[in-house]
């Protein structure tokens, strides 16, 4: 078996599932909601809505206002997950999930602040601050994986 199939073929699978699931829920957003930012529909009230919201920041809103900064900042994450996956990462299952995410998400993003200028926001859970999107979710998730399974290994390797 060759060492793409071997090494990238999971987390190219979930970095599609990430970018079409990214990109089907905006597309839908901004179908219903869009284009009134704050325009919002209850899914578990009162504490699950999807709010529309244009974010030229980063994830939950932070940093608004230099999109173009964001822009380059993901390209050079993902560039970093790829190489630090490639040369330097065990390639489990779980860090294989968690490269095709961030890269994933990062892209999909990517795609937003490119062509719009700004990322399509819309989960919003009340007791959260924040609004965010699928993109968002994938790589918060999968960093917060990735941070346990160093943390896990290192203190396994100290023991």
């Amino acid at each position: 078996m060759s060492e793409f199939v071997r090494y990238w073929r999971l987390p190219v699978f979930v970095f599609v599932l990430i970018v079409i699931a990214d990109r089907l829920s905006k597309w839908w957003i901004d179908t219903n909601l869009g284009p009134i930012e704050g325009t919002s529909i209850p899914v578990i009230a009162p504490w699950l809505y999807l709010t529309y919201i244009k974010n030229t920041g980063v994830a939950f809103g932070m940093f608004q206002g230099i999109p173009h900064f964001f822009t380059v900042m993901n390209i050079l994450i993902s560039i970093g997950a790829i190489y630090m996956y490639r040369y330097q990462m065990p390639h489990t299952l779980a860090t294989q999930f968690c490269i095709g995410g961030i890269v994933g998400g990062a892209v999909g993003n990517i795609v937003d602040r490119l062509r719009q200028g700004f990322v399509t926001d819309f989960v919003h859970v009340t007791w959260f601050p924040g609004i965010f999107n699928v993109a968002d979710s994938a790589i918060t998730v999968s960093v917060i994986v990735l941070i346990l399974i160093t943390l896990r290994s290192e203190s396994a390797t100290n023991a």
